[in-house]
């Protein structure tokens, strides 16, 4: 049964009952800012992608402030596989010498960029793409990454880079407006070089300096995962210390964590990291009591 014919079956009565009892909601986060980082399936998918936007202009159009943080790295690997280029992680982090920072700086603030703002523009929204450039939103350096198992080791990443500051002026001026910012995760340096940030780390510091009511990361999965595989709904800064520690979060989960319990800490209300592959995701954390993933707390 496809989504559509689904709803169809829905009687007006019971339509009129979903509607009221998601006006708490709508009441509480009413004018607050949610900062949403776009990643995974839903990115790909044709019919999650629809939805995601269908979301994202419901959110504003109920007084709610979407701010856009989008990935790209399945996009980026396969340019990078066309050109007949590898590419290398350390850590999490994208391995980003000049010419790959080319296709990042082509493919996050063009391509990818594109799409999402014409997806939320067809269904009914007003989304503005901008990179870090933009508005001088995100001055960054080069990131100094020490390695996990040895702090006396450093390794070189290239061309990613360390937010040194993020002014988000010119994301506020979008949201009064009634835009829907969309940001592209790229910075840039004191010699005006760009920088390839990781979009949880963007989408993390963003939420911070705009005081969110929420961090939502979409992911692949269905939110964090002990070691058995069964999800952890809740997590604290202590257990996400354990959890580092004995390495069940790993790879390219390291940042993405890390960005959360740090804007839990720096004053955002709540942070969630939620399955990406679900419906209409966005809505179902925000507008109903059902709890979709992991929800992270600085205590």
């Amino acid at each position: 049964m496809t989504e559509a014919t689904s709803a169809a079956n829905i009687a007006p009565f019971d339509q009129a009952q979903i509607l009221a009892r998601a006006l708490p909601y709508i009441r509480k986060f009413h004018g607050k800012t949610m900062v949403i980082k776009y990643g995974g399936n839903a990115m790909t998918d044709p019919a999650l992608q629809k939805a995601f936007a269908e979301d994202v202009v419901l959110l504003k159009l109920v007084g709610i402030n979407p701010v856009v943080v989008h990935g790209g790295g399945p996009q980026i690997e396969g340019l990078l596989k066309r050109l007949g280029k590898k590419g290398e992680f350390i850590q999490g982090m994208r391995v980003t010498d000049p010419e790959t920072m080319e296709v990042v700086e082509w493919v996050l603030g063009g391509e990818v960029q594109q799409d999402i703002v014409g997806l939320i523009n067809q269904a009914g929204g007003k989304a503005v793409g901008l990179t870090g450039r933009d508005g001088a939103m995100i001055r960054a350096q080069k990131l100094k990454m020490v390695d996990s198992a040895d702090p006396s080791k450093e390794h070189d990443v290239g061309q990613v880079g360390d937010i040194v500051s993020v002014d988000p002026s010119v994301v506020k001026a979008l949201q009064d407006d009634a835009f829907i910012p969309v940001v592209s995760p790229i910075g840039f340096g004191e010699n005006n070089e760009s920088y390839n940030i990781n979009a949880d780390v963007v989408a993390a510091k963003l939420a911070t300096v705009l005081q969110a009511e929420k961090l939502m990361m979409l992911t692949n999965i269905s939110g964090v995962l002990d070691k058995q595989g069964a999800l952890m709904t809740d997590l604290t800064a202590k257990r996400i210390d354990e959890l580092f520690a004995d390495g069940t979060i790993s790879g390219g989960m390291l940042p993405k964590i890390a960005g959360a319990l740090d804007a839990a800490k720096s004053g955002v209300n709540s942070v969630h990291i939620i399955d990406g592959r679900v419906p209409h995701v966005l809505l179902l954390e925000i507008l109903t009591d059902q709890a979709f993933g992991t929800m992270i707390r600085s205590r």
